[in-house]
């Protein structure tokens, strides 16, 4: 009977690592944690888009600042009166021309790389968003986990102080068998009861209970189909 006392604080330890393994919070944190995994790797990526995008933003406003500081100093010439010639005077307003068209162009350029960095920046302050709020969210749910886990671990603890008094009195090797089976099937004694192993719910045939019903009492006797070892009490039977 010792050893049933034993099997029910095994079987119920069992059952609490089960549930230790499986906790639905540690779903939810993995599933948070895969999330925050994309969602860092997708910033990552727009701020290097980012990044790049402000770098020729610079190249553009210095192309422009360029010509145009180009354009001044030209019109700042014509203006003083420096160019006398008709020839160079046509040539200089020829040059301020194309120095317009080219401000233009690279305006333009300019125009459109801005707009480029502003849909990145809004592309990166919405990760950066959608970051910091799985970052709140798996914080709950890791210390959901935990409580639940500490929950757990103070009841396999309280077990296996349980365990150590309902071991007294089982002899060492009945033991030794019973450790070897629970480790293999989970559960490693079983209680004959109305003929039948509570281990594997089969009924024990006549020929088995008569061989049985002869055996000293502190004989160990082993079911023939799960090889769980039987334990026998008023009920089972013989």
């Amino acid at each position: 009977m010792k050893l049933l006392d034993v099997q029910e604080l095994d079987s119920r330890a069992l059952q609490l690592r089960h549930r230790r393994g499986h906790l639905p919070q540690t779903a939810v944190v993995e599933e948070l944690q895969a999330a925050k995994k994309r969602a860092d790797d997708a910033v990552r990526d727009a701020r290097v888009v980012r990044d790049d995008l402000e770098r020729v933003q610079k190249k553009a406003d210095a192309d422009v600042e360029s010509v145009k500081t180009r354009r001044r100093r030209d019109q700042e010439r014509m203006d003083s009166g420096a160019i006398s010639s008709a020839k160079d005077l046509e040539r200089m307003q020829h040059e301020l021309v194309t120095l317009d068209r080219r401000i233009s162009v690279l305006e333009d350029e300019e125009l459109e790389v801005m707009e480029q960095l502003e849909a990145a920046q809004t592309t990166v302050t919405r990760l950066e968003t959608e970051i910091a709020e799985i970052d709140e969210k798996l914080g709950v749910a890791l210390e959901s986990r935990d409580v639940e886990t500490a929950k757990l671990d103070s009841e396999l603890a309280s077990l296996a102080a349980e365990r150590v008094p309902a071991l007294e009195g089982i002899p060492d090797d009945l033991l030794s068998v019973y450790t070897r089976l629970s480790d293999k099937l989970g559960v490693g004694a079983a209680e004959l009861r109305a003929r039948r192993c509570g281990g594997c719910n089969l009924q024990l045939d006549p020929a088995e209970i008569s061989r049985i019903r002869g055996l000293a009492a502190d004989e160990v006797v082993r079911c023939e189909e799960c090889s769980r070892i039987l334990v026998r009490t008023a009920e089972s039977g013989l």
